[in-house]
């Protein structure tokens, strides 16, 4: 057996993109150069994924706009899937609807209940433009749609609604990591 380096082990920690960026906010754009920058790149994702100690993270939320993202998510069972996926599209969420807890690094300690598909489906390529297909159920379907969302522009909160979307708002804006008016950057909505 070929012994592989870890990802992210030789890849440098990035800036978290925070809510409030506008980045956060449109979609990203599909991914045209297969090369070493998009080598690089991923492996610096999973190196930002890791001391955020997140289990997904797409490429907008370090700041790159593009059509990727990497994850190391347990499904349900325990089962660990590790991985990348350029230009990915989500072309299954079906079956139960569940509510849970749902996080994002770029919203760091806050968590709101979200609805998510139980089974989900992402198909995509891989660094070398090779066809990959990845289901997921449970807590890493999760992660396949919320990973998604991202690169379409949308972020957890936007799922949510009434009084959950309004809490979750108010706790952004009062968080310690919340972009103030007047600082040159944008605000938390």
């Amino acid at each position: 057996m070929r012994n592989r380096p870890i990802p992210g082990s030789s890849g440098r920690v990035r800036t978290m993109t925070l809510l409030g960026d506008p980045l956060l906010h449109r979609a990203c754009d599909e991914v045209t150069d297969f090369g070493p920058a998009l080598a690089e790149l991923v492996e610096d994702m999973f190196a930002t994924m890791y001391a955020a100690r997140g289990v997904g993270l797409a490429a907008n939320q370090i700041g790159v706009p593009l059509r990727v993202f990497v994850y190391d998510c347990p499904d349900d069972d325990d089962v660990r899937h590790l991985g990348h996926v350029v230009n990915p599209e989500l072309v299954e969420a079906d079956g139960v609807t569940v509510r849970g807890p749902e996080g994002c690094l770029s919203l760091p300690g806050l968590e709101a209940g979200t609805e998510r598909f139980d089974h989900a489906v992402v198909e995509g390529l891989t660094l070398t433009g090779e066809p990959v297909r990845i289901a997921g159920t449970g807590w890493f379907a999760r992660c396949l749609q919320h990973e998604c969302d991202h690169l379409g522009g949308r972020v957890y909160t936007d799922r949510l609604t009434g009084l959950r979307r309004t809490r979750a708002l108010r706790a952004a804006r009062r968080a310690p990591w919340a972009r103030r008016e007047g600082q040159g950057t944008p605000k938390v909505p």
